[in-house]
């Protein structure tokens, strides 16, 4: 690639090569000032510039019109295709056709979210994107942002803020939980009520060397404590747990009322006022104009929109 010699065009009014093709144009001051929406002074004076930086009259008054000189006609084609790529490049908007994409998207997930979007977006992509492969990692909260900062991630999942000005964020949804049973192993009514949901033994998801898990603080708030005799990092042993012993599995509700039925068990509302944050689509405010990242923020949208459990 040439070179370009920022400061010798530093000092020419590229403006001038605006006012140069409409005045090839129109062959008249008067006309091309109206075609810039400029006063006719203003053009005469882009002419006098361009006269006096080329070093020739460019165009000479013939009857009512002014003609081209033979400089003037030299440049008229090369100023127009500088013109008519600049302008394409101004106009441009990348454009994304999933169809025939080869990229690869990293999503961070909080907790059972990679589980609940993962699969149907993966089916959805095989359907329209063959050519697009995901790539999905755990995030905490401690760790999004950074990741997201650094380009690791081009969006994340889960319960996460975007309060900075440097993150974009959408609110997917409220959450809410649900118990599940093996029915053979536990009669319990359903929906469960208080004392049959406090007296049971739980299994749980916990990230943390806690068994309550991310339910301990809402425990702790409404000032009740479960008998958790099993937590694990995946909602599946949690779910495999409740299928073969008698113990309530609690989930996210969304979670519960898609895999629990696979595993046999049923499926109820917690009876118990337990608030968890809401879950949020969280990614850099660098990535929020690239049309391959809307696209897959749209997909995730109306993946968990399917499923609203």
């Amino acid at each position: 690639m040439t070179s370009i010699d920022h400061f010798d065009l530093r000092s020419f009014d590229l403006n001038l090569l605006v006012a140069f093709d409409a005045l090839m144009e129109e062959r008249s001051v008067t006309r091309a000032a109206s075609r810039l929406k400029v006063q006719q002074p203003a053009m005469s004076h882009s002419l006098s510039a361009l006269r006096l930086l080329l070093q020739d009259e460019l165009f000479v008054r013939t009857g009512p019109t002014m003609q081209p000189t033979a400089r003037a006609d030299a440049l008229a084609p090369r100023v127009r295709d500088a013109l008519q790529q600049v302008q394409a490049v101004l106009r441009d908007e990348e454009r994304f056709d999933p169809s025939t994409q080869d990229r690869t998207f990293r999503l961070g997930f909080s907790s059972e979210l990679e589980v609940l979007v993962m699969p149907d977006l993966t089916a959805r992509l095989r359907r329209c994107a063959p050519g697009i492969r995901l790539l999905g990692r755990p995030a905490g909260r401690d760790e999004v942002h950074g990741l997201l900062d650094e380009g690791l991630l081009e969006l994340a999942i889960g319960c996460f803020d975007h309060r900075a000005s440097r993150h974009h964020g959408l609110l997917l949804f409220e959450q809410s939980l649900s118990c599940c049973f093996n029915p053979s192993l536990l009669d319990l009514p359903v929906p469960v009520d208080v004392d049959n949901y406090i007296g049971t033994g739980h299994a749980l998801v916990t990230l943390k060397d806690d068994l309550h898990g991310c339910l301990a603080e809402a425990l702790e708030r409404i000032g009740t404590r479960l008998n958790v005799v099993m937590a694990a990092s995946d909602f599946l042993p949690v779910l495999a747990a409740a299928a073969q012993g008698p113990i309530l599995a609690t989930l996210p509700a969304r979670m519960a009322h898609r895999y629990a039925p696979g595993f046999g068990l049923l499926v109820s509302p917690v009876p118990l006022d337990l608030r968890l944050p809401a879950v949020s689509m969280v990614w850099s405010a660098r990535s929020d104009r690239d049309p391959g990242a809307t696209w897959l923020r749209e997909q995730v949208r109306d993946v968990l929109a399917e499923h609203t459990g």
